[in-house]
């Protein structure tokens, strides 16, 4: 999702989720948007749709 597509489900800015993206992409020490994507899956955080 982009970030105004974030702040839209969350009702927050635009700005704020861009920030919490970054922040969990430096957390989780991940290069881009989709690793943050892949280890969600891998921890168990999201699953796919249907499950």
């Amino acid at each position: 999702m982009s970030n105004d597509e974030i702040a839209d489900r969350m009702v927050i800015s635009p700005l704020t989720a861009r920030t919490h993206v970054h922040r969990a992409m430096a957390k989780l020490h991940a290069r881009d948007r989709a690793q943050l994507v892949v280890m969600a899956y891998e921890s168990g955080l999201v699953t796919p749709h249907g499950d």
